[in-house]
């Protein structure tokens, strides 16, 4: 996932330690997340530029309306998590070579999900998973991890689920971490480290339930 380290430095807030639960949780109420790069310790990041979806600023382009509008695929929220994070790691990232979604990594969301702190929406066709995503609730704010799909516009369509199982439980807003293509087009922007904290810091005093 990170592709240039140098580059990436000034993101890098902490190397070393555990993916156990508490370290996570503590982590991501801090804006913090773990980024597992081959051949060395485990680093933290927090980016100097944070992405994020306000829901107002939400963008659906014509075809993914009309997608959304003929589609036939049934939707849930955790279903089916290990799943879901599986799927993801197995997806193809274009540039990326391998997956930073590690047998560890794995091992520990699903440690997080066991607790009720790592979540996931499905996308189903009939009984078989097509597309998902999933992230972390700290404490009503929610940061998302990753998404996959096996059939065209299935992981757009779950975000789109997904944003709507945390809007109308009072979020307005998401973190991305990092910007991609799709989600610029969707209406995601760039905020500064200190920005982003300030407004996760205001947003997990609301203490929120979003997902019960």
């Amino acid at each position: 996932m990170v592709s240039d380290m140098s580059s990436q430095a000034d993101d890098i807030v902490a190397v070393g330690g555990s993916l156990d639960p508490d370290t996570l949780l503590r982590a991501y109420r801090r804006g913090v997340f773990p980024w597992p790069t081959e051949g060395l310790p485990l680093l933290w990041f927090c980016p100097r530029e944070r992405a994020i979806l306000d829901f107002a600023d939400l963008h659906l382009s014509r075809s993914l309306e009309r997608a959304r509008r003929r589609s036939t695929l049934r939707f849930t929220i955790d279903e089916d998590f290990a799943g879901v994070i599986r799927a993801c790691a197995a997806a193809p990232r274009p540039g990326q070579d391998g997956t930073w979604i590690t047998p560890a990594m794995e091992r520990a969301y699903l440690r997080l999900h066991g607790l009720g702190i790592a979540h996931s929406v499905e996308a189903w066709e009939g009984d078989l998973l097509v597309g998902g995503a999933y992230g972390v609730d700290a404490d009503g704010a929610f940061s998302a991890e990753s998404m996959f799909h096996a059939r065209p516009w299935a992981s757009k369509l779950a975000l789109l689920h997904l944003l709507d199982h945390l809007r109308a439980r009072g979020l307005d807003w998401i973190d991305i971490q990092v910007m991609t293509p799709h989600m610029e087009r969707m209406g995601a922007s760039l905020v500064t480290r200190p920005a982003f904290l300030l407004r996760l810091e205001r947003t997990r005093k609301r203490g929120l339930c979003t997902f019960d």
